[in-house]
């Protein structure tokens, strides 16, 4: 049982002490000789989560089943004559080695392998050194050729052909095969258990590598179930950008002295400060955003969206525009969702498709349909990898967003050394730009939007 919860905590199920004491005294209350009730008591009190469920019912046999399988001996299934004539039949397979007729025995008489042989084949197969389930069928491939199952396939094929020959029916020689079939399917079922039960002893014996905190884990390489996790957790982060935006806010507003400014401005006094400078009050800022949701970048998109709109009260007014190969006007949305709801119905309505990103088609329908929301207050941010697929990039459009505005950002979770290689424009949109901030990680993201709210 303490094997059993420490390969689920490396595994990646979140088990504590008390968890496991709980478990402990489960199995106390429930009994281990009936299975079910046993295993129904472990699951209750060791898994939390749902999607756990499929780890704990994977990790289960592993640990609380004898893995050897059903086997029959064969020759008690034949009559005295078909027994004579498969002797007869192994005897006349020349050619084969003498562990694999050993092999053909040992299946035909219904003899699951023994621990010493699991032993020597894994040991051959580097059994020993398997610390991750991922690597669990490739040490299954390398067991099954130490046990030469494939061979052992070819010896029973050529077997049932030299029964034929010998003047068996057709019916029992398929009989026969089925019953060999089964025993080899049997030896094959106790190599894959028994793979399985050593990672998962090893796992047992090493503490679980520390995870990554989710927020630095790249967008590209998170899983379905870290994107999930990362959307649970996002209003606790946009509460701390919330927090740190209204202490800049109140700083402003109560007026505190600049000791700089106050200093060269009393120059003219001997530095005896006469005349007091305070700091300007921090304006809020102008948002609009320009996102590309196309495949690649479709999770930075949704988490920008998400992050921003959770601020509003810190934000004077957003505009909010989605591409891939022409521009979407999403404001709405979330004028009458919340931000998370929004965001969701958005992306569901706009999916990715066949259709190639067109950055440069997407400024020009922007040009020509909100350009009046570009003020000397707004500030615009592009959010993506600034790949055209060869298309015009619009370069033009893109610097008179930036004249016409306070300035134009870019966001983009592509790496740097990427940037200017294939379709991409990103070289030529630089320096039609105030700035770019690499955001690869909800860690980059969120530090840029709290820079852009810092510099409202």
């Amino acid at each position: 049982m303490v094997d059993f919860i420490r390969a689920l905590r490396a595994a990646g199920v979140r088990i504590s002490l008390a968890e496991s004491q709980d478990a402990m005294k489960g199995a106390d209350v429930m009994g281990v000789t009936a299975l079910d009730p046993f295993k129904a008591a472990m699951r209750t009190t060791l898994v939390k989560e749902r999607r756990d469920h499929y780890l704990f019912d994977y990790f289960f046999p592993l640990f609380f089943s004898s893995n050897v399988p059903p086997m029959q001996n064969i020759p008690e299934n034949l009559s005295q004559q078909e027994q004579q004539m498969l002797q007869q039949a192994l005897q006349s397979l020349a050619g084969q080695m003498q562990a694999l007729k050993d092999l053909m025995r040992q299946l035909l008489e219904g003899k699951p392998f023994d621990s010493d042989q699991l032993g020597e084949m894994g040991e051959k197969a580097g059994l020993n050194d398997a610390q991750d389930m991922r690597q669990r069928s490739w040490f299954e491939r390398r067991m099954r050729n130490q046990a030469q199952l494939n061979q052992l396939q070819e010896m029973i094929d050529q077997l049932i052909d030299t029964l034929k020959a010998m003047g068996m029916s057709e019916e029992r020689a398929e009989f026969l095969r089925d019953l060999m079939q089964e025993n080899l399917q049997g030896m094959n079922d106790q190599l894959e258990a028994h793979v399985g039960q050593n990672i998962a002893e090893n796992m047992a014996e090493r503490e679980p590598d520390p995870k990554p905190d989710l927020i630095d884990v790249p967008f590209n390489r998170l899983s379905e179930d870290d994107i999930d996790q990362i959307r649970r957790e996002i209003r606790r982060l946009a509460a701390k950008l919330r927090s740190r935006a209204a202490l800049r806010q109140r700083r402003a507003k109560d007026g505190q002295i600049d000791v700089r400014r106050t200093m060269r401005a009393n120059m003219k006094y001997q530095g005896v400060p006469i005349e007091l400078r305070r700091r300007k009050r921090h304006v809020k800022p102008y948002l609009v955003l320009i996102c590309d949701v196309s495949t690649s970048v479709r999770y930075c998109a949704e988490f920008l969206l998400t992050l921003v709109y959770e601020l509003q009260d810190q934000v004077a007014r957003t505009n909010s525009f989605i591409f891939i190969n022409d521009l979407t006007d999403i404001s709405m949305a979330f004028k009458e969702l919340e931000p998370q709801q929004a965001v969701t119905k958005v992306l569901s309505d706009n999916p990715p498709g066949y259709y190639n990103t067109d950055l440069g088609n997407s400024l020009n329908t922007f040009r020509q349909d909100q350009m009046g929301l570009v003020t000397g207050r707004t500030t615009v941010i592009i959010l993506g990898d600034g790949r055209n697929n060869y298309n015009d990039p619009r370069i033009d459009i893109a610097s008179e967003v930036q004249r016409k505005g306070r300035r134009l950002i870019w966001f983009n979770p592509e790496h740097p050394s990427q940037w200017g290689t294939g379709d991409s424009d990103m070289p030529r949109y630089m320096p039609a730009s105030d700035g770019v901030y690499y955001v690869a990680t909800l860690r980059d993201l969120a530090n840029a939007v709290d820079q852009v709210l810092a510099d409202g």
